[in-house]
């Protein structure tokens, strides 16, 4: 199946305004995301990025990254993907992955196996993937999102409550993790075009709306996801200014390979 990654890029941002356009080492973020991506995915894999903003595919051209320039009203990015699509005259039996682009550190070996996930899986509709939690803080916190899987890898439910419940081992509170470790899902998408193209028009679900997490109207309207469970934490994105110095900071002192 041909795969092509899209990186949503809007320059509106209300914690880190411009966010795209942001500095890395002499380089705009979004550019930094994809050349990541680009360093690691295979052959012939095409990488673009889906931006709001004339500016943004200005400086995309500059550094010889592809991008489209979508509308800036999309309610969500998966609404801005599925115009991407439309765009790319992207036919329905491919995959595309979502990779954000506030990730100038995404592990690109990840992405590949994130877009293989609907080739070993094909009742699933969507892939995303996971990493197990190694402290309890991570467990509480409700901005942390945890899944729970079947005994094939694909996910039973998304929740920022901590999931699965240890009933034995919280009845005096959370001080330890249970065994297996629960799993932390990182916000990596691969979608079938056909579904990508319909998700828009589903119904918002209840449980998406409680939790405020939109990959729960999939699981909702009876779709699959798979997951990749990966043995690495995901780098550190970039959603507030302290996020990008310490992301600038990486950079400065051990450059990512590209």
């Amino acid at each position: 199946m041909a795969c092509t990654v899209l990186i949503p890029a809007r320059l509106a941002s209300t914690r880190l305004p411009n966010k795209p356009l942001a500095d890395i080492a002499g380089q705009p973020m979004v550019v930094r995301v994809a050349q990541r991506v680009q360093s690691g995915v295979p052959e012939g894999t095409r990488v673009v990025v889906a931006c709001d903003h004339i500016s943004i595919a200005q400086a995309c051209a500059l550094h010889g990254v592809e991008a489209i320039l979508t509308r800036e009203d999309h309610p969500s990015g998966s609404d801005r993907l599925a115009e991407a699509c439309e765009l790319l005259a992207l036919p329905d039996s491919d995959i595309v992955v979502n990779v954000q682009g506030d990730e100038p550190l995404i592990d690109p070996t990840l992405v590949q196996s994130v877009a293989q996930l609907l080739s070993t899986h094909p009742q699933a509709s969507m892939g995303t993937a996971a990493h197990a939690i190694d402290n309890v803080s991570d467990l509480a916190n409700p901005n942390v999102v945890k899944v729970v899987l079947d005994a094939h890898n694909v996910a039973l439910y998304f929740s920022r409550a901590p999931i699965a419940w240890w009933r034995d081992g919280f009845a005096n509170g959370m001080t330890a993790l249970p065994s297996p470790a629960p799993l932390r899902h990182i916000g990596i998408y691969a979608y079938r075009v056909g579904f990508l193209r319909q998700f828009p028009t589903l119904t918002v679900a209840p449980i998406e709306t409680t939790e405020a997490l939109e990959q729960l109207r999939a699981l909702w309207h009876g779709h699959r996801i798979a997951v990749h469970v990966s043995q690495h934490v995901p780098g550190p994105g970039v959603d507030t200014e302290q996020d990008l110095e310490r992301v600038r900071a990486i950079f400065s002192q051990s450059p990512p390979s590209l």
